[in-house]
């Protein structure tokens, strides 16, 4: 599971689960899978929407739309539900095409490589002819998209970060921009036999590592030790990032040799940060008041950035906002002009303590997945733009440079997750999913 490795004890009713003996950090929360097996919440029966099920019977007229979200259901043998689900698939392919159905599956909920869901209903959809798919996730959309074009596509970066050994013995300053979250680190894409996070932090501080948090929250990390908080008004951490630039520009303090013989344009990013091109030198005074942060504070870390092996890492909650691409760039461009990439505990991370992957020096490779086939739709959207699909049908929208338009969609079919639990402003994907026909 998804939450690491368990060892079982017992079988049927009265099979438990224990940590695996191996893992330094195990999760408490898969301990209680054998429980929701058994609980008395699990769906154990195909339900249909009873409005729904009553206009398909003739009971009465109309599906009730507006009653989506509040129905209660009813359940129904398997043979019934197999029926009015291709009923409804072959209504909607016939009128509509097959452009009109968005298959989606988002969400941790299977981990295995046959029962995996989404492999599973993206292999079924292509099979009837193609589906209309969603691109990227909430938790890295922004991200996947710019960093391509910044540094280097986001999976090829996690195959390649300083694992927490080497930044024990090399990494003097460890600066996060909103924490190094080790309850997220407890899961990871397929499951872990080991928990390395929580022990990766406690060995850089008892190596000496000094941590600094930029965040809201100061208790998104546990060192074991003492760390700096330096708290920050939510969603302005690029303004802070481009004040650290200017004072190491400025200082003289930056790598040009580095700059120039592994980066492009920095001379653009060096009139920016001076005001050239705006007329607003990015200062630490300028970033003091968008921010919050004390502009000492700001220049006295930037200085000491320079003066040791730094490594800097960014949290994925920072791209979950508006214009939050920003801080990514402009954290890339910091640790370029320190020049420390590519030396042993320096340059940057993208998402320590996100997952339990990253900082591990463990090969990585792939496992055997399910053919899914080829989807015969070319049509996608963003996976965080569910609501404008469902609301404006037909309108354009920009997307990684190009020009795209919303399909007409006319049926979801969605396994292995559910977009209310992952979606921006539920209160309009409701309006939204109440009044779709």
């Amino acid at each position: 599971m998804h939450w690491g490795v368990y060892e079982a004890v017992g079988s049927g009713d009265a099979l438990s689960l224990r940590a695996f003996a191996r893992d330094p950090a195990p999760s408490p929360i898969g301990l209680s899978m054998p429980d929701a097996a058994r609980g008395p919440l699990r769906v154990r029966r195909p339900a249909v929407r009873q409005s729904w099920l009553a206009w398909k019977e003739g009971r009465q007229a109309g599906a009730a739309r507006a009653r989506r979200g509040q129905d209660p259901f009813v359940e129904i043998g398997w043979e019934r539900a197999l029926d009015l689900v291709a009923d409804e698939l072959a209504r909607v392919r016939q009128a509509h095409g097959n452009a009109s159905i968005f298959g989606g599956s988002y969400g941790w909920s299977s981990a295995g490589r046959f029962h995996h869901a989404q492999s599973q209903v993206h292999r079924f959809l292509n099979a009837l002819g193609g589906y209309v798919r969603h691109a990227d996730s909430y938790s890295l959309g922004a991200a996947r998209v710019l960093l391509p074009h910044v540094v280097a596509p986001i999976d090829e970066l996690f195959t390649i970060h300083t694992s927490w050994d080497v930044m024990a013995r090399h990494t003097r300053l460890f600066v996060t921009f909103g924490g190094v979250p080790a309850k997220n680190a407890q899961v990871s894409s397929g499951g872990a036999t080991e928990h390395l996070v929580p022990g990766g932090l406690r060995r850089m501080a008892e190596a000496g590592v000094r941590f600094v948090n930029i965040s809201p929250v100061r208790d998104d990390i546990d060192t074991g030790g003492e760390f700096e908080w330096l708290p920050i008004r939510p969603g302005t951490d690029a303004a802070l990032l481009l004040a650290m630039c200017h004072v190491l520009l400025a200082g003289n303090l930056h790598d040009p040799a580095f700059l120039a013989s592994h980066c492009v344009g920095f001379e653009r990013v060096a009139a920016y940060l001076r005001g050239e091109t705006d007329g607003v030198p990015k200062t630490p005074a300028w970033a003091e008041r968008i921010t919050e942060v004390p502009a000492a504070r700001i220049e006295a870390l930037a200085r000491k950035m320079a003066a040791t092996r730094t490594m800097l890492n960014i949290a994925w909650s920072l791209q979950r906002s508006h214009h939050g691409e920003q801080p990514f760039w402009a954290l890339v461009t910091l640790a370029a002009m320190l020049g420390q990439i590519g030396l042993p505990g320096g340059g940057f991370g993208v998402g320590y303590g996100a997952t339990n992957m990253i900082g591990s020096d463990n090969a990585k490779f792939s496992g055997p997945t399910l053919p899914q086939g080829s989807n015969a739709v070319a049509d996608f959207i963003p996976v965080a733009r569910i609501a404008d699909m469902l609301a404006a049908p037909g309108t354009p929208f920009d997307y990684n440079g190009k020009r795209l338009t919303y399909p007409d969609i006319r049926l979801i079919y969605w396994a292995g997750g559910n977009p209310f639990h992952h979606h921006q402003d539920l209160n309009r994907l409701l309006g939204l999913w109440q009044s779709k026909p």
